[in-house]
């Protein structure tokens, strides 16, 4: 069940949900608005490997924006910063972001209960678009969870993405055995 912005408010008011910055005017009526950070990176090189470290180069975004480009992956972050502790987070892009063509994610739309970070976002484009650092991107929904967590993202031994950062993270896929 996705709980809803007074819930979302509870939440928060109990520390279980942490979102920062938080702007009363970003909540929605069962989602939390998130915003674009400054930051970008892209692959160094264009034929990735799931069994190696692929590389990203970090760049910022100029004031007067960026093109993202068609067939290129670009990774960013959000502005805020969150924690959940009790809810399962979503983020979803916004409809307002899709109508452009963007989408937010490629297939990391779920976080886990105990994640504790920005969010990195997998972009791309179905056309140019110029986008902007601080401009709404996504939205975050929570969902109830039902029964006891065993163990929380934030305290398992093996989370790739457990380091605090304001700029994007790469695929962490190259530390799994397979």
């Amino acid at each position: 069940m996705i709980i809803s912005d007074k819930r979302i408010l509870e939440e928060i008011e109990k520390g279980t949900i942490i979102i920062e910055p938080f702007k009363r005017e970003c909540l929605g009526t069962n989602s939390y608005d998130v915003h674009l950070g400054k930051y970008l990176a892209t692959y160094k090189n264009r034929v990735l490997d799931a069994k190696v470290h692929n590389e990203i180069e970090h760049f910022e975004i100029p004031k007067d924006g960026f093109v993202l480009q068609p067939n290129t992956l670009y990774l960013g972050v959000t502005v805020e910063y969150t924690e959940t502790h009790n809810h399962v987070p979503f983020l979803e892009g916004k409809s307002s972001t899709g109508r452009l063509g963007i989408d937010i994610h490629a297939t990391a739309g779920k976080g886990d209960v105990g994640f504790c970070n920005t969010w990195t976002l997998e972009i791309s484009s179905t056309q140019p678009v110029r986008i902007y650092a601080g401009m709404p991107i996504g939205q975050l929904i929570y969902f109830e969870v039902s029964g006891e967590i065993d163990t929380f993202y934030n305290t398992k031994g093996n989370a790739k993405y457990n380091r605090k950062t304001t700029k994007p993270v790469e695929s962490m896929m190259w530390k799994n055995t397979f």
